[in-house]
């Protein structure tokens, strides 16, 4: 059987694509999805990308959004406190077991965003 190699990209309307866009490079690298060929994509690091549909019941996240992104970080103390620096909230630090230790961000837009640092 053929299988999908990961996610090729994240699609979803913005009301400011262009403002969301440089949010997104300025506070957490991710490089703008490019429009010419020289231009770098961003390329994520190898590693577990966890595909999790959540009832639509959840408390996970907040009932007026579809999803929720979720980044692999390599220290979450750093970018916590690098996001903390640009007067950016953060909530719901926590760790699980054997699975990693978790912060949760949201984008100019509203959309959760969950920082997660697995378990080494």
């Amino acid at each position: 059987m053929e299988t999908v190699q990961g996610i090729g990209g994240i699609f979803f309307r913005a009301k400011d694509p262009a403002a969301l866009t440089a949010w997104y490079k300025t506070h957490l690298g991710i490089n703008p999805a490019p429009t010419d060929m020289e231009m770098q994509p961003w390329v994520a690091s190898e590693g577990v990308t966890v595909f999790a549909p959540f009832g639509d019941d959840t408390d996970y996240f907040e009932a007026d959004k579809a999803f929720m992104l979720n980044f692999r970080v390599a220290n979450l103390d750093a970018m916590v406190s690098q996001l903390r620096a640009a007067d950016i909230e953060i909530s719901h630090e926590m760790t699980m077991d054997g699975v990693g230790r978790f912060a949760r961000i949201h984008d100019p837009e509203g959309n959760p965003i969950e920082l997660w640092e697995p378990a080494s």
